[in-house]
């Protein structure tokens, strides 16, 4: 006789999964992850500034920024024509091992 499996409700397990997935989808790029970084370093910094850095076109950085602002591992502020960026503490904090999170604290 066959043993019958009750269904149960994913619905609230996938809204969270897709959460996260969204984040460590944004944390898997190398790139991106030397972003965070330099802002962890620099506190808030402008697109124009990570574009130099990188030596990279601003519509590539911007592409990588969008990821992690998706993410909400990251904020964005507009002064005037440029947009500067730096790390959501909250949700990194929240979302990182103490070891990783430890290469995105300020030192």
């Amino acid at each position: 006789m066959l043993k019958s499996i009750p269904l149960i409700d994913l619905s609230k397990e996938q809204e969270d999964f897709s959460f996260y997935e969204k984040k460590f989808k944004a944390l898997a790029d190398t790139r991106r992850l030397q972003i965070m970084n330099v802002l962890s370093l620099q506190g808030q910094v402008c697109v124009c500034d990570l574009s130099e850095m990188f030596d990279m076109p601003q519509s590539k950085i911007s592409y990588h920024l969008k990821q992690l602002l998706d993410a909400e591992l990251i904020k964005k502020e507009t002064k005037g024509t440029w947009s500067y960026y730096e790390l959501n503490d909250t949700q990194v904090n929240h979302l990182l091992s103490e070891e990783l999170c430890c290469l995105f604290r300020q030192k």
